[in-house]
């Protein structure tokens, strides 16, 4: 017998929607028919069948679980993109669920926190070696320690690729900061803080603009 081509994919594709919890919860309010404020949802399975998807509701910590089924059925894996699309456009349309909705804060996230001792452990390489014959050397031993193990263009590639890679991503993060109508200010905080920061500014933007888009099916339904 045949196995569910859907199934055996179930794994990827409950880590692949893990990161869109806002459609999630848009499939558990609208085709899961579930009436109170879900505030957080997480697809356990799929198959051909339908999907199984867990949530928890406002104000709770309770963990409950819905079954959605497809109709008709998945034919194949290759179905399975095209089918959650049409549902996710039309739970949220019915919804009205905002699409690109405003941010008007700045939040600091502390996950930026690895990437500041980061930054600040190569500030401080950088220092080490070009103050190695100053007063203040004594503060960067430990630097100059770890640049001697190091090959000498190591410091130049470290800026390049942190330069070329935060500057495309505060470009991304300015696209974003216009999409969601932050503001100058909120908007170059933003701007400002990927350029410093990186990724991990964009991943806490686009949580803050999930968490907005949940919020605005809370007070539409």
């Amino acid at each position: 017998m045949a196995g569910d081509p859907v199934a055996d994919k179930s794994g990827f594709l409950c880590m692949y929607m893990s990161n869109h919890p806002d459609t999630l919860v848009s499939y558990v309010r609208y085709w899961g028919k579930v009436t109170a404020q879900v505030s957080s949802a997480k697809m356990t399975r799929i198959d051909t069948k339908g999907m199984t998807l867990t949530y928890q509701v406002k104000g709770s910590t309770d963990t409950k679980e819905v079954r959605i089924e497809f109709d008709p059925p998945l034919l194949g894996y290759e179905e399975v993109k095209p089918r959650l699309m049409d549902m996710k456009a039309e739970a949220e349309e019915e919804l009205g669920m905002t699409r690109a909705p405003q941010i008007t804060s700045f939040r600091y996230s502390p996950k930026f926190m690895t990437t500041i001792i980061a930054m600040s452990f190569l500030v401080y390489c950088t220092l080490a070696r070009s103050l190695a014959s100053s007063e203040y050397a004594p503060i960067f031993t430990a630097g100059n320690l770890i640049l001697s193990y190091l090959p000498s263009w190591s410091l130049q590639f470290s800026w390049g690729m942190v330069s070329v890679a935060h500057g495309l991503e505060s470009l991304y993060v300015l696209y974003l900061c216009k999409k969601h109508r932050t503001g100058v200010v909120v908007g170059a905080q933003y701007v400002l803080a990927t350029l410093l920061l990186g990724f991990p500014v964009i991943g806490d933007l686009r949580k803050q603009v999930q968490d907005a888009r949940i919020d605005s099916i809370m007070k539409g339904k």
